[in-house]
């Protein structure tokens, strides 16, 4: 259960917010409607999110793995059950989102994957744990404008995963709407 109500005033930039995230993601979105109470940071987070929307220095598979690691470490479920619909969206693979909390075990990763989970765990740690060596190699892989993104994008995870975390926000039913039923559980 929310912390915090979902069902700001009903203003007109609500109205149109939700409007857009009914379109874009065939649902109203929680964490806008748990913003939507302090109109200034609603503003500015979105304002925010649409700017980080086109960053593309750094390849989207490794983005959205780093993303997925960050939320799964911080255990925003509302996260990780967005995530994985909106990564199957864009074609990752569901062995790929699954296997995110367990990387480590999983073989379903390639050595620069692996890199960009173990950096998103560590600069998620509090004080956080990154290693010389680990910054190193993904430097040498993304060059210097693909590792900011990569760091500004799993600072901005945090962000996003402690605010629904603390919130209370679960998931919205988004990763059920995109798995196909095994034959015969209809």
């Amino acid at each position: 259960m929310a912390r915090i109500s979902l069902t700001p005033p009903r203003t007109p930039l609500i109205r149109l917010l939700e409007w857009y995230s009914r379109r874009a993601y065939g649902k109203v979105l929680e964490p806008l409607m748990a913003y939507g109470h302090h109109r200034r940071v609603l503003i500015g987070t979105t304002r925010f999110e649409l700017s980080v929307g086109r960053w593309k220095k750094l390849d989207p598979g490794l983005k959205a793995l780093a993303v997925m690691a960050s939320a799964s470490a911080i255990g925003c479920s509302w996260c990780m059950d967005f995530g994985y619909w909106e990564n199957r969206r864009h074609g990752m693979t569901h062995e790929k989102l699954h296997d995110v909390p367990r990387w480590r075990e999983s073989e379903v990763y390639t050595p620069l994957e692996r890199d960009v989970m173990e950096y998103a765990e560590a600069m998620t740690a509090t004080p956080p744990t990154v290693e010389d060596d680990l910054s190193g190699r993904l430097r040498q892989h993304l060059g210097d404008e693909g590792l900011v993104e990569l760091t500004a994008m799993v600072a901005v995870e945090n962000l996003r995963s402690r605010v629904n975390a603390a919130f209370g926000l679960t998931g919205q039913g988004f990763k059920d709407s995109c798995d196909i039923p095994a034959r015969g559980s209809r």
